[in-house]
């Protein structure tokens, strides 16, 4: 029991420090970016009275990193529709400022690569994305 939650602990450090990376690349890290954090970490099983402390290691390590292999370890062996709401809440992010920079496109491009997932799913979910803002 343990191990798995430790792995579990472990998976949801990472993906939020993914998500906080992608928030933090144009600069501009914004409350409203955290709750799409937060809403993406509640969606992929994390516990609410947990996710403050997981947010506070995912910073942590996301500052003192250099590269993004490091959080997309945990991510590309999830079930499909897992890497989808990860893939989703990314663009969420991205576009909670109705924009995306060219920093932020060739993080989505780096990350399509990284995670497996082809561009026509990644477009279709941008797209989606999109509409919904």
């Amino acid at each position: 029991k343990k191990d798995s939650t430790e792995t579990e602990k472990k998976f949801l450090v990472k993906t939020c420090a993914l998500l906080i990376h992608a928030a933090k690349i144009d600069e501009n890290y914004t409350e409203n970016e955290e709750e799409i954090v937060k809403k993406t970490l509640l969606g992929l099983g994390a516990k609410k009275e947990t996710i403050n402390q997981t947010i506070k290691k995912a910073k942590s390590i996301e500052e003192n990193s250099n590269q993004i292999l490091e959080f997309t370890r945990e991510v590309k062996d999830l079930a499909e529709n897992d890497k989808i709401k990860i893939i989703e809440a990314l663009w969420s992010i991205i576009y909670s400022n109705n924009k995306a920079d060219i920093y932020e496109t060739n993080l989505m491009r780096r990350l399509a690569g990284l995670l497996y997932i082809d561009s026509s799913t990644m477009g279709d979910i941008k797209d989606r994305i999109k509409k919904k803002l």
